[in-house]
């Protein structure tokens, strides 16, 4: 009776798993299963290479359907312990796969909405079976498995996928600001962050984009065989198109094996200082007389403000040294960095220090030293920024910072190879993009 029950199943499971766009797949004539066959893994001969995939996809539906399958997701408030019991394990057998699980993973790291999936083994035709194998991910690439010895003990082991680095392009048009537009085209945050960093620079991230503009980037990343990213690594090139000009950014290795970036020239794309030492700001104030909303009177406005969420990280905007840090008047939570005889970035209201650093720090450009906030005289969360030269606050975005370096000689000519270099893979992986749209394009109209 089972096994004429498993042969309807797949009947009717074949029409939704059969792939689609693939004329030229095999039909195999697939063999009635019994519960053995639907308790034991899948072997090399059963089935032809060219449909192992459809076969596992047959294989764990059908499993999941008797009830040898089950998937349990993690709750708010929920220990694994928890989990488990709720799938009808007992108390013994969950405790045990607690045991193994802590020789490799800390179950305390689970968080809520992660899932687990559950095998299970039939003992018997009248539906008793027992829990073989749990499997679960605890990042990309890597998964924990959970497995029933034949003493019936359990024991656990890290599985860690084979990866390869690639090159990846993300590519997209500007509608209200670079950091909606790359968000939207699916650049991870780790590298819209890096890409942020490089253009603020050159950007004045509130005025210069425009509408239609357009940007792109390509960075490399580990992946697993099958796809799936499991680290992004450094960027190897940015561009914006703003108003028509191009400004394009290249990674270049130096002797030491340090990298930088530089622009189409040869010349160092790092400046003395950020304009923008918050990722994804606003600005909302400008520099000069205003309309204080607080005082209620009109009174010089000595930098900027950069409305962002309470609690985004705040950059040095500079290498330097903390001169002041702590409470100040209005500016409320505040420091000031010193970078050098003749300028000095002051950033006020925030909520809270990075506690890493203190007064007298030597901090690097670009580090976190504090989260924005709305202490002191403020209305809202945001970042005041001031930037000072030869202790006189002036407007920071209108101060012009010399390139750090402009390469030449040997420099200059290694770092045209690697131009050409990195505009053939950038060019590569467009056209190997398109081909992809256009064969997906085409499938699509086979349908």
């Amino acid at each position: 009776m089972l096994c004429t029950c498993a042969g309807a199943l797949i009947g009717a499971l074949a029409s939704t798993l059969v792939p689609t766009n693939i004329p030229s797949a095999p039909r195999v004539a697939l063999p009635r299963l019994s519960l053995a066959d639907l308790s034991a893994p899948a072997t090399a001969d059963s089935l032809p290479a060219a449909d192992a995939t459809w076969s596992d996809r047959v294989r764990a539906r059908l499993r999941s359907a008797m009830g040898l399958a089950r998937t349990v997701t993690l709750r708010s408030g929920d220990t694994l312990t928890d989990a488990l019991v709720r799938t009808g394990l007992d108390k013994v057998t969950t405790f045990s796969v607690v045991d193994a699980i802590h020789a490799v993973y800390n179950p305390k790291k689970f968080k809520a909405g992660q899932e687990l999936e559950l095998s299970f083994e039939a003992l018997d035709d009248n539906g008793a079976s027992e829990l073989r194998e749990i499997n679960f991910e605890v990042g990309a690439g890597h998964s924990i498995m959970v497995s029933r010895e034949a003493n019936g003990s359990f024991t656990a082991k890290e599985i860690i996928a084979d990866t390869h680095r690639e090159f990846a392009r993300v590519e997209g048009t500007i509608d209200s600001s670079l950091y909606d537009a790359a968000q939207e085209a699916g650049v991870p945050t780790d590298v819209l962050t890096d890409m942020v960093k490089l253009f603020s620079y050159d950007v004045d991230f509130q005025r210069d984009p425009q509408k239609g503009d357009q940007f792109a980037v390509m960075y490399e990343r580990n992946v697993t065989d099958d796809g799936k990213p499991v680290q992004n690594l450094a960027i190897q090139y940015a561009t914006m198109v703003l108003s028509g000009t191009a400004l394009k950014f290249y990674a270049f290795r130096h002797d030491d094996g340090s990298y930088d970036f530089y622009n189409e020239k040869g010349e160092g794309i790092r400046k003395a200082l950020l304009r923008t030492p918050v990722n994804g700001a606003v600005l909302t104030s400008g520099f000069g007389l205003r309309f204080h909303p607080i005082l209620g009177y009109s009174r010089m406005h000595r930098g900027v403000d950069f409305g962002v969420p309470m609690g985004t990280p705040i950059m040095a905007a500079g290498d330097g040294i903390i001169e002041k840090r702590g409470p100040n008047g209005e500016y409320g939570n505040y420091i000031r960095i010193r970078h050098n005889a003749d300028y000095a970035t002051g950033y006020a209201h925030m909520s809270r220090f990075a506690p890493e650093f203190s007064t007298g720090s030597r901090v690097r450009q670009g580090q976190i030293i504090g989260y924005v906030g709305k202490t002191g005289m403020a209305t809202g969360p945001h970042l005041h920024y001031e930037v000072m030269k030869n202790a006189a606050q002036v407007n920071p975005v209108n101060v012009k910072f010399p390139a750090s370096q402009k390469l030449d000689g040997k420099l200059l000519a290694r770092f045209r190879a690697t131009q050409a270099d990195t505009d053939a893979k950038f060019a590569a992986l467009g056209q190997a993009q398109k081909f992809a749209a256009e064969s997906k394009s085409a499938a699509g109209g086979n349908d």
